[in-house]
């Protein structure tokens, strides 16, 4: 197995094991390893995926809310967000 499949494999891994572990420190650094193994297979990222980043990490700073998914998902559904005052 050559390099690249070898952590595609494991970027896959840490994903699948992130989503389904129950304790959010250890998905939480399962995430961030699958992370560092992207930027390890993709060195030059997109500018989309520096913002799909900056908005997911901004989201884990807020504290995971479960009510807002809209605030950092609202412009990849194409929802605005609601008013505010």
């Amino acid at each position: 197995m050559d390099d690249r499949k070898k952590l595609e494999h494991q970027i896959a891994l840490a994903t699948r094991t992130a989503a389904s572990t129950g304790d959010e420190n250890t998905a939480s650094r399962l995430r961030h390893f699958a992370d560092q193994l992207r930027r390890k297979l993709f060195p030059f990222p997109s500018r989309r995926s520096q913002i799909t980043a900056r908005a997911y990490q901004l989201w884990e700073q807020a504290g995971v809310p479960p009510d807002a998914t809209w605030i950092f998902g609202s412009r990849r559904s194409g929802r605005s967000a609601p008013a505010t005052r």
